[in-house]
């Protein structure tokens, strides 16, 4: 299996996955250097390969059964932006897939993704699942909710915040919905997409609980053990912090997540999904005492240090 974006969050896990329901793995990425020394110990084959390079993905893909575009993208820099990668690039893989006679394309998207909205990464979101579908029209679309676990962008920001500040600021009145889902189960629901021989067409990966913003805040503030003051702040002034932030290396919110945030993230209730893959999605509560506990653990190696 080759599995494009498979040194980032949720490309790891996915390859741990696939190794674990006994797939030989192949993890494409622009800088594999960086994570050749665990890939090895995992035994996990790492390739050099630009998906905005047609000659570098028809090397990576050559030889493989299977292929996975675990590759997103929050922040335009140069000419990495929104229509390259989620559009352009997402075709070029199905294309290149298909002329060369690869058995099955899993490509990764977004709950929410709308190819008419006004957004531009939403709607780049919509676009590469169509251009996806046109090259190669048995491929299965994975449509997660926010992923949250260990290392994320997600959970891991919120907890840090929510333990330094007693006053957090919500997007909106914090009504808006969303269904987190943990990482791990999105990389399960892959391996398991590859292993049935009829699967759907798109499956929409959303966790155990449905929360408004403000009970997702409750919820991890009382894990914390800390009751911080939840006060609405309006989404204009969010997508402002978020454009300027887009100037930072690693931007801790941008524009483009902020329109994500303003939409009810879950799925639909017609649509296949866990379920259908036989997974029983963990929750947040679950999840979050290793996340505490990673936290604590940091927090103490950098105290020993100084």
């Amino acid at each position: 299996m080759m599995v494009f974006g498979g040194m980032g969050f949720r490309g790891r896990c996915i390859v741990r996955h696939l190794q674990a329901a006994g797939f030989g793995v192949r993890a494409a990425s622009r800088h594999p250097d960086r994570g050749r020394s665990q890939s090895a110990a995992r035994g996990v084959e790492p390739v050099r390969a630009d998906i905005n390079d047609e000659s570098s993905v028809a090397a990576a893909v050559a030889g493989a059964s299977g292929v996975i575009n675990a590759v997103s993208l929050y922040v335009e820099r140069g000419r990495d932006t929104f229509q390259s990668v989620h559009v352009e690039a997402a075709a070029r893989v199905a294309t290149i897939a298909t002329r060369a006679g690869v058995k099955r394309l899993v490509h990764i998207s977004g709950i929410g993704a709308d190819a008419g909205s006004a957004s531009p990464y939403i709607r780049s979101r919509g676009q590469g699942e169509a251009a996806v579908l046109l090259a190669f029209p048995s491929a299965t679309l994975l449509r997660p909710a926010v992923m949250f676990g260990p290392e994320d962008a997600f959970l891991v920001p919120l907890l840090s915040m929510l333990r330094r500040l007693p006053v957090f600021p919500l997007f909106g009145t914090g009504k808006t919905r969303l269904q987190p889902a943990y990482v791990d189960d999105v990389a399960e629901a892959v391996g398991r997409v590859l292993q049935i021989s009829a699967a759907h067409n798109v499956y929409e990966l959303a966790g155990a609980r449905v929360y408004t913003y403000r009970e997702l805040l409750q919820t991890i503030a009382a894990q914390a053990g800390k009751r911080p003051l939840l006060l609405p702040f309006p989404f204009a002034l969010w997508r402002l912090i978020g454009s300027i932030s887009e100037v930072l290396p690693n931007p801790p919110i941008t524009a483009n997540q902020v329109d994500l945030i303003e939409l009810d993230t879950v799925a639909a209730s017609d649509s296949s999904g866990f379920g259908a893959l036989q997974i029983v999605p963990q929750a947040i509560e679950a999840i979050l005492p290793a996340v505490l506990q990673g936290r604590n653990q940091d927090a103490a190696g950098r105290l020993s240090a100084s």
